[in-house]
């Protein structure tokens, strides 16, 4: 089974510690017209790849590789690799039905692909939001918290229970992406690091 393979390659780690939110600070007039001008760069991005390493954390457990993704308006394409660049899985989510795929051609499908990873994971990711989180743009849900940087960027956004913080970020035809991403709740920590975006304003 993949959910068997799958568990096989995870290594016991120390669960991070869950930090405390602090209240966010207020911006100056010029950051929030640099925060709309951001936000209204990102609203045109509607395909994106990107390439880097993902880890994930739960339940005294871990996983860390590779990852491609590729997103588009109606499908996404993720593939995770292992440390030594054999890929591991490959998730294939659209608008009725996602599914995932091991190297030794075992399959399983779910109707969407939150369900699909707690299927495999045991556990629930936010694949649905991670999209527009991983672009550092919020989604369309409320923001409990938010912090923003002098130049109108993500620093922290709280939503759907998810405290999602953003390192550094990466300029990319006059818009920039982030670098370092992690995603936290009670039950697991996800931190992604991307060394290559292409994004698609249509």
């Amino acid at each position: 089974m993949i959910l068997i393979r799958f568990y096989l390659l995870l290594t016991t780690v120390t669960l991070l510690q869950a930090c405390t939110i602090a209240p966010s600070k207020p911006i100056s007039s010029n950051s929030q017209l640099l925060q709309q001008e951001h936000l209204q760069n990102l609203a045109q991005i509607k395909q994106f790849s990107l390439k880097g390493r993902i880890g994930i954390q739960s339940e005294g457990k871990g996983f860390s590789g590779g990852i491609n993704w590729q997103h588009e308006t109606k499908q996404d394409e993720i593939s995770l690799y292992s440390p030594l660049g054999g890929e591991l899985l490959h998730i294939n989510n659209t608008a009725d039905k996602a599914s995932l795929s091991d190297a030794q051609g075992n399959k399983i499908t779910a109707d969407d692909v939150e369900t699909l990873a707690a299927k495999v994971l045991g556990v629930q990711l936010p694949l649905n939001g991670l999209s527009d989180w991983a672009l550092g743009r919020p989604i369309n849900s409320d923001i409990l918290e938010s912090t923003w940087d002098s130049q109108g960027r993500l620093i922290k956004i709280v939503q759907d229970g998810w405290l999602i913080e953003y390192q550094n970020y990466l300029p990319n035809n006059h818009i920039s992406l982030p670098q370092k991403i992690t995603l936290r709740n009670d039950k697991i920590f996800v931190k992604i690091q991307v060394d290559e975006w292409k994004i698609s304003q249509i």
